[in-house]
């Protein structure tokens, strides 16, 4: 009589002993921590160390006391401060507005169909990878040698003299510099973003017969909507920082003219033994590019959404 046999049933393993696949392996946290204690060790505890000794009158070493909000207060007051600020925002929205213009004017020349257009793309990105303290001394060079030269021979009085020896003009010299290292970053952004609208779009709006300005408003600039407000928010932060521009060219003269915030803050702490006073300058600074940039994210992104 044959015997039949059955096959035990298979092993299951309990909720408790199964292996959880969404769980991250410990792994992946021991290779993430090295750069996390660097992130606090070089940034966040030099940040919260600079936030109190703002709160100081520390002249950057020796004996300090601490004076609460007086920095903050005298800040508001001080005529040099709202100079730096008044020419920091000045210059900062008009570089970006001249930067996205010049920039999206290129970067739809170059995404049409013209010769050497790969080998214009890697020359107008040049000036990104430069130094700017190197390239600033170039155009210090241009704007108070040459230049003069060449208007004097010229009989153009207006530029015989160095502009950056002006302190009506001295700026101009600081914005031509930084929008010509700047636009080359934000064609490469906007390049990007034109490559992501169909050309059927453009075949269709010919066949009705629209304008390229038509054109340009109805489809190019809503379909690139998200890189402008990139580009718009990254220009405006760096051009609130601007900095190396104005060592390079004028070192924040003649006088006081183009002295910027950053300039102010350096000088003033860093030389001018104002190290508490100015970190209270450097935390208010912070805030308010962190506003202006959240500020730009709001208005900008309801665009993209309204399109």
């Amino acid at each position: 009589m044959a015997t039949s046999t059955q096959a035990p049933p298979a092993r299951t393993s309990s909720p408790a002993h199964r292996p959880d696949r969404n769980r991250i392996p410990r792994t992946f946290y021991w290779m993430v921590l090295p750069a996390v204690v660097l992130f606090l060790v070089f940034h966040t505890i030099p940040v919260l160390q600079g936030v109190f000794y703002s709160f100081t009158d520390s002249p950057g070493y020796g004996d300090w006391s601490f004076v609460g909000l007086e920095n903050y207060v005298a800040l508001f007051a001080d005529p040099q401060v709202r100079a730096a600020y008044g020419f920091t925002f000045r210059f900062a929205f008009l570089a970006t507005i001249l930067v996205n213009a010049l920039a999206l004017a290129i970067a739809i020349g170059l995404n049409g169909k013209i010769k050497w257009k790969n080998t214009l793309r890697g020359a107008y990105f040049v000036p990104n990878v430069l130094s700017i303290l190197v390239i600033g001394y170039v155009f210090q060079y241009l704007f108070s040698g040459s230049i003069p030269a060449i208007a004097t021979a010229l009989g153009i009085d207006r530029l015989s003299t160095s502009i950056l020896a002006d302190p009506q003009l001295a700026w101009v010299g600081i914005l031509v510099l930084a929008v010509w290292q700047a636009t080359a970053f934000n064609i490469i952004i906007y390049l990007a973003g034109l490559q992501t609208v169909p050309g059927e779009l453009y075949e269709a709006a010919s066949l009705d017969g629209a304008s390229s300005w038509r054109q340009f408003r109805s489809i190019t600039f809503p379909m690139i909507a998200g890189f402008f407000t990139i580009n718009m928010v990254l220009a405006l932060k760096s051009f609130l920082q601007v900095f190396d521009h104005i060592i390079a060219l004028t070192n924040g003269g003649p006088g006081t003219s183009t002295q910027s915030v950053g300039v102010l803050i350096y000088r003033g702490g860093f030389q001018g033994g104002e190290y508490g006073y100015q970190l209270a300058n450097a935390v208010l600074f912070m805030i308010v590019i962190v506003a202006f940039a959240v500020f730009q994210l709001r208005v900008l992104q309801r665009r993209e959404v309204s399109v």
